[in-house]
């Protein structure tokens, strides 16, 4: 059975890891983690700390941006299976048969 980890135990022990006062190995046996799985955390921790920094509504805006898209893209698939319905219903009519 794996074993989980909250984020709060996952930030303390990479933050741990990144001031580099304990080895890797010293930390896995203290917090009882994988040596493996330490280097991992480090690791993104130190790819994804400047998010941190990021203006909240930048990543709003994208996420808004993504959505409309999205928003648009669900619209045009409605519209085209509305359109679809329609065109099976008059060929059923003037064909008396099942398109295809």
């Amino acid at each position: 059975m794996r074993k989980q980890y909250d984020k709060a135990f996952k930030a303390k022990v990479a933050i741990e890891a990144l001031r580099e006062t304990d080895t890797i190995y010293d930390l896995a046996k203290k917090y009882e983690v994988h040596t493996n799985q330490i280097s991992k955390w480090k690791k993104k921790l130190s790819e994804e700390a400047a998010d941190i920094f990021e203006r909240s509504n930048k990543k709003s805006l994208e996420v808004e941006k993504a959505q409309k898209k999205k928003d648009l893209l669900l619209k045009t698939v409605g519209q085209m299976k509305i359109e679809n319905d329609f065109l099976k219903k008059k060929y059923r009519q003037i064909y008396g048969k099942e398109p295809f």
